[in-house]
């Protein structure tokens, strides 16, 4: 038996070597152009976002490229799919949209295993508003179930110098209008007692300037002030800096609008609260 010279058996091993690699190449292309394409960077929204109106989503079944799907959910949070006719996603999670299509796959008999991939392209829905006097308002996104307030107004930069540390939030629960106040001190006080609600798609966080009284007469500094919680008439005058040489804290006036708008003149304790809009009057001493 002839033998082969040492260059052509050379030859030979390097020949066999680059079938290999290629068909090496071959089947690793295959196993890849086989699988379902997951484009997490394109999707970067949190696990447990819940899918609204105006959401741009790509879906994909594994091995069907007739179902891929790329569709803008409905302001009723229904999309229209391949088979199933409309399906509702909205308020559901990635996840729970992919089980949810998967069902009707599975139920309608169309598919007997099918895998389904739920990619969000577009984040529009799910977005509350923040106005008034805050550092940055406008609208954001609900990225996370269970978003509370602070969360939010932390978004927005806080409140703004001068605003009121009573916010107001509007919106829908259960099909009703919805509004309530929320006493920031109480919420972020050393003994919090106060309410951090969770917020839902289309809710308005509106910030206003704090309640304030007016003060004039004989006093060191008449003007508008802030009125702090259960200010007393005596504590408006001392920051309007007291009563001048001429002034006296006898006979101090009040004038405050009732509910129905009318003016009122009262004649209040140095202990009595004020209300927001009060205007104080230090009148001068006769004597």
């Amino acid at each position: 038996m002839s033998t082969l010279s040492h260059p052509l058996r050379r030859g030979l091993r390097v020949a066999t070597l680059q079938l290999c690699f290629s068909c090496a190449g071959a089947l690793v292309w295959l196993c890849t152009a086989s699988q379902p394409v997951h484009a997490a960077d394109a999707a970067a929204a949190p696990a447990n976002y819940q899918i609204g109106a105006g959401d741009m989503v790509r879906i994909a079944v594994f091995q069907q490229p007739d179902l891929t799907l790329e569709v803008r959910v409905a302001e009723s949070g229904i999309i229209s799919f391949p088979l199933l006719g409309e399906v509702k996603l909205g308020g559901l999670s990635v996840a729970q949209a992919e089980a949810e299509i998967t069902r009707g796959l599975r139920e309608g008999n169309f598919l007997q295993q099918p895998q389904v991939t739920v990619l969000l392209m577009q984040v529009r829905g799910n977005q509350v508003s923040v106005l008034g006097l805050v550092n940055k308002p406008g609208r954001f996104p609900l990225d996370v179930v269970g978003m509370r307030l602070s969360e939010l107004l932390a978004l927005a930069g806080g409140l703004a110098p001068g605003a009121n540390d009573i916010v107001t939030l509007s919106g829908e629960r259960d099909g009703m209008r919805f509004r309530t106040e929320v006493d920031l001190p109480a919420l972020y006080g050393r003994n919090p007692s106060g309410i951090d609600p969770i917020l839902r798609n289309g809710d308005v966080l509106f910030v206003d300037r704090p309640p304030t009284i007016y003060v004039h007469g004989e006093v060191q500094k008449p003007g508008t002030f802030r009125l702090e919680r259960d200010m007393s008439a005596m504590q408006a005058v001392a920051a309007s800096g007291g009563v001048t040489l001429r002034g006296t804290l006898r006979g101090l006036r009040v004038h405050r609008r009732d509910a129905e708008g009318r003016l009122q003149m009262l004649e209040p304790g140095l202990a009595d609260r004020l209300q927001d809009g009060d205007v104080v009057f230090v009148r001068e001493s006769l004597f």
